[in-house]
């Protein structure tokens, strides 16, 4: 293949190691169970906490929206393109998140691509948890700023980090996932706060997996710290337990105000478009209306974690929805997952570059819209996979 072997090489390479990712394709809405690739399966890994992604107020929502305003903005948001609704549903998570203002973006990838490099840049020092998103990774990339990793979750060490570093550069920013997308931890976003007001570090934070789940109604990982107004910057995602796609930054105002000035996928990128905004606007006012959907995921999760527990299965250091289930070989991984598929439960492998090698997993999603009956029948399965691979 001359210039482009080394693609094949490495593809094989992937192979070789049980790291090549087979990528399934869904064929029926999202739901407790799906479609996949021509079999009737229970879905066990989508983000899909509350049940929304195919919730009939957020279709009616959309259809509305679509009818009233077409299917696209067709612009920028800073030439043509911000409407009404952008404005509307920013509103709403404001209220939603007791904040002074929000402002939405095209994914949560794109929140933290626009807001890290508009906060900080060469000359200013970033403190970043060893385990943040890739997408926090990459903004701290382009901000050109010293990025100094913490060790995951260690206050105290990142206080070392700080004093060891605070008088060598100009501004400073703590950020931090909240909760953490593959062992289901949470930061100690209250010790953090502490230290970043000791030592005047911005502090931001990216919600990603906390918002619908943690807090007050599924306000986040702020409000389950009781931090409401304190924390900077809130950054999160429309594509999990609002069920849509899109991201938001949360917090204060004059921060919210300079990333429509700064922003780079904001000012060069164009607009969500309608029927997208419209199905968030709905998730955001039924979860303002009631907390039913939240009550019904945590009970889920605690029942579900519990059984994998007594069957006898590693389910790491998770405090959420989020169920790793350990396994560690990326091989034994794999095959894991094959053959759950098989029993009729999709569940990815995830391997790395996801997490670091030895550290292989199946991840499970625990939603809102699972029955009892479904983490029945998916609790069978894997105790029968799990003896037959004598994982347990």
């Amino acid at each position: 293949m001359g210039k482009l072997k080394f693609i094949e090489d490495d593809i094989k390479n992937l192979k070789e190691q049980g790291l090549f990712v087979h990528i399934r394709t869904i064929e029926s809405p999202q739901g407790a169970w799906i479609q996949v690739d021509g079999r009737k399966v229970l879905n066990m890994c989508s983000n899909n906490y509350l049940g929304f992604a195919n919730h009939p107020k957020l279709k009616e929502r959309a259809k509305e929206y679509i009818e009233k305003w077409g299917v696209g903005p067709a612009a920028v948001r800073t030439i043509a393109g911000t409407c009404s609704y952008h404005l509307e549903l920013e509103k709403k998570l404001a209220e939603f998140k007791e904040t002074e203002s929000a402002v939405t973006f095209q994914s949560g990838f794109c929140a933290n691509l626009a807001t890290i490099p508009a906060l900080v840049g060469r000359g200013d020092v970033i403190y970043s948890d060893e385990l943040n998103h890739a997408s926090i990774i990459d903004g701290c990339r382009l901000s050109r700023a010293e990025i100094v990793r913490y060790k995951h979750c260690d206050v105290e060490d990142l206080e070392k980090k700080i004093l060891e570093t605070k008088d060598k550069f100009n501004k400073k920013l703590i950020v931090t996932d909240g909760v953490f997308s593959m062992d289901g931890d949470i930061a100690p976003l209250d010790k953090i706060y502490e230290i970043a007001e000791k030592y005047e570090c911005i502090t931001m934070v990216d919600d990603a997996h906390g918002e619908g789940v943690l807090g007050k109604g599924g306000r986040g990982i702020v409000h389950h710290f009781g931090l409401t107004g304190k924390f900077d910057i809130e950054v999160g995602t429309l594509s999990k337990a609002f069920g849509v796609v899109g991201g938001y930054v949360a917090g204060k105002k004059i921060i919210t105000d300079y990333l429509r000035q700064r922003g780079r996928p904001f000012l060069f990128s164009s607009a969500v478009t309608p029927p997208d905004v419209a199905a968030c606007i709905a998730a955001v006012d039924t979860l303002l209306e009631s907390d039913e959907l939240v009550k019904k995921l945590w009970e889920n999760t605690e029942y579900f974690k519990k059984r994998m527990k007594e069957i006898g299965f590693d389910i790491g250091k998770s405090v959420t929805p989020i169920t790793p289930v350990m396994l560690y070989d990326e091989k034994l991984t794999q095959e894991f997952s094959k053959k759950i598929y098989e029993e009729g439960i999709f569940a990815t492998a995830i391997v790395y570059p996801t997490v670091p090698k030895g550290q292989a997993r199946i991840r499970l999603m625990i939603s809102a819209s699972h029955k009892k009956e479904d983490l029945d029948f998916a609790l069978g399965k894997f105790e029968k996979i799990g003896k037959e691979l004598k994982v347990i």
